[in-house]
């Protein structure tokens, strides 16, 4: 998220006042360490800047925020998620997301992903995240400026199930012991498109796109916030592949415990989503789960994403990322 830059992520103290254009909008936290459900505002309506500073405050101390009830079509979610920051313009998406609105991107598009490789949905799911940790994720974090932040609204949900994870990165740096922290600081992991997935015998149209269309970068495990000076812990299961300088195994025990040190219970809320829900998350402190539990139900669930472009991480040294291939900063 670009723009003005709030004390400690802590809510303005005019948000409270009384007879203040934000007097009804509460910011309620649902979680110990991540999570806050924002009432009182109606995303459909043009807010004002105090009002839009509350809600940015709200997502850099509480890293994902919640919005019941909100009625939004395509342009007012897009309307709302440019208060925050400049939308990615999506060059490839599927044919369920919207033609007039190139910003935003259906998560029905994933559906037909494994059919265009000769794979049912389910194979397609489970040769990208076999194993418990590797569902998640950053969204796209193998580049080598991935968003800063995602809005994510629920039109369908199913009437159980599909609820989605996320966890507090910087609560996780903070939660490790200073030597490990201070071993981390200085390490720097390759993130790559692809890296989990496990491909199938014979020839794999699914392996050969991703060959293709690499994108990784090695970014610092441990990046400094740009907005609130934290420090996050910068992994995730689905792009990470190896600790630079390294060895493999020590490689992959370092990522073991790091993964599960940012995935602990405490470190996380999960949302049950409802038609109308508006999730709205800093994507540079935070990792997600998406559902595993609602594929068998048969029950429909369609969501509309907005990213927001992000900058380069930097490292506790102050070092950028570095690309390795891919994409250029801003292009998708």
């Amino acid at each position: 998220m670009t723009t003005d830059r709030t004390t400690n992520g802590e809510v303005p103290p005019t948000a409270r006042e009384s007879g203040s254009p934000t007097a009804d909008v509460k910011v309620s936290p649902v979680a110990g360490h991540i999570g806050a459900e924002i009432s009182g505002v109606d995303l459909t309506e043009p807010l004002n800047d105090t009002v839009v500073a509350t809600i940015r405050a709200a997502v850099l101390r509480w890293k994902v925020v919640f919005f019941r009830d909100q009625r939004l079509d395509h342009a007012a979610h897009l309307a709302f998620a440019r208060r925050f920051g400049d939308p990615v313009v999506l060059r490839r998406r599927g044919g369920a997301s919207p033609p007039d609105f190139p910003e935003v991107e259906t998560t029905a598009d994933r559906l037909e992903l494994g059919g265009r490789y000769g794979m049912e949905h389910t194979e397609w799911l489970e040769r990208r995240r076999h194993s418990l940790l590797r569902g998640w994720h950053c969204d796209h974090g193998a580049r080598i400026d991935p968003p800063a932040a995602t809005v994510l609204r629920a039109e369908t949900v199913p009437p159980y199930g599909g609820d989605t994870t996320w966890s507090n990165l910087a609560a996780a740096y903070a939660g490790l012991s200073a030597p490990v922290r201070e071993f981390v600081d200085g390490l720097r992991a390759e993130h790559r498109l692809g890296v989990g997935y496990q491909s199938r015998p014979g020839d794999d149209a699914y392996l050969r796109h991703l060959l293709d269309h690499q994108v990784a970068s090695v970014h610092p495990l441990v990046r400094v916030h740009p907005e609130t000076g934290e420090r996050v812990l910068f992994v995730n299961g689905y792009y990470l592949e190896q600790i630079v300088d390294v060895s493999r195994a020590e490689s992959r025990l370092l990522l073991e415990l790091l993964l599960e040190q940012a995935t602990r219970p405490e470190y996380t809320v999960r949302f049950r989503w409802e038609p109308g829900s508006v999730a709205f998350w800093d994507n540079r402190a935070t990792i997600h789960l998406a559902p595993s539990d609602n594929a068998h139900l048969g029950h429909p669930r369609v969501m509309h994403r907005v990213m927001l472009t992000g900058d380069i991480p930097a490292g506790v040294d102050g070092k950028p990322s570095q690309p390795v291939t891919g994409t250029a900063p801003g292009r998708w």
